[in-house]
């Protein structure tokens, strides 16, 4: 049907936009690892926890872009989104850390729609059996 397809597509488009953010922003710590350190000791936050920031931002970005393990994935990344608003973007009297916070929280947003819905059909958690990780995160099945 088209609206399966329709469905599916924008799944894996949404799924890829979110993703390639953090992909991106993982990978440029990675490039830029002293600098990162500076910019998270600048704000209180202890540069120790840029590999774990690291794993979050390229590992979950990857897994919600090819679609596996979705919801954990997403999960963690809304966490972290929200994490970085308040902790990088609560100078509200400068408009673009203002802004930042509120993109931030629209990001956090977009995962969790994620974190409720699934990566969709094409998605490689579609492939699994079940279709998801967990029956923690199935839909019950209606009753008979």
């Amino acid at each position: 049907m088209i609206n399966d397809t329709v469905g599916a597509a924008a799944s894996l488009l949404a799924r890829l936009l979110l993703a390639a953010l953090f992909v991106i922003e993982g990978w440029s710590k990675i490039k830029g690892y002293d600098g990162a350190v500076a910019y998270m000791q600048r704000f209180g936050v202890p540069g120790a926890l840029l590999p774990l920031a690291i794993l979050v931002e390229l590992g979950g970005g990857l897994m919600v872009a090819v679609g596996w393990q979705t919801r954990l994935a997403a999960l963690a990344l809304a966490g972290f989104a929200l994490l970085a608003a308040v902790l990088f973007h609560t100078n509200f009297a400068d408009r673009n850390q203002e802004l930042h916070f509120f993109k931030d929280l629209a990001i956090a947003g977009g995962f969790l729609a994620l974190v409720a819905h699934g990566a969709g059909a094409w998605s490689l958690d579609a492939l699994m059996p079940g279709g998801s990780v967990s029956s923690f995160w199935r839909r019950p099945s209606p009753p008979s």
